[in-house]
């Protein structure tokens, strides 16, 4: 019998199946879709599973997986799309802050010339 540990839990799963169906054990222990005591139920009837079965249950599992890397893909593009877009308003408002701010500035240069221009004439 061999023992899988997948962070602080024991599967135990008799060494012949797993030599003969590695890859739907790695299904099995990575499925979102059960919990651990599910997995162990699932390896302990797997000796008297038809091959059917065995083959209905692996294709479900790698459906599954697929699906949700698909998923995954689609909302990854998406978060993509929305931080780019973000990306741009920020930089838009950054870009009219700074404008803003420049305006601001030029409006106090030209006072402060302006003011020193008078107080110059006022002195000769």
């Amino acid at each position: 019998m061999a023992e899988i540990k997948i962070k602080d839990k024991s599967f135990f799963i008799r060494d012949d199946i797993e030599l003969q169906y590695p890859e739907l054990i790695k299904l099995i222990l990575n499925t979102e879709s059960m919990d651990d005591e599910e997995r162990q139920y699932w390896f302990d009837i797997m000796p008297s599973m038809s091959d059917e079965q065995i083959d209905r249950l692996f294709n479900i599992l790698e459906t599954e997986r697929k699906k949700l890397e698909e998923l995954e893909v689609k909302y990854q593009e998406e978060i993509k799309t929305l931080n780019d877009k973000h990306l741009i308003e920020w930089q838009e408002f950054q870009m009219k802050d700074s404008k803003n701010k420049i305006r601001q500035q030029e409006a106090n240069d030209t006072e402060d010339n302006a003011e020193e221009v008078l107080n110059m004439l006022n002195n000769l």
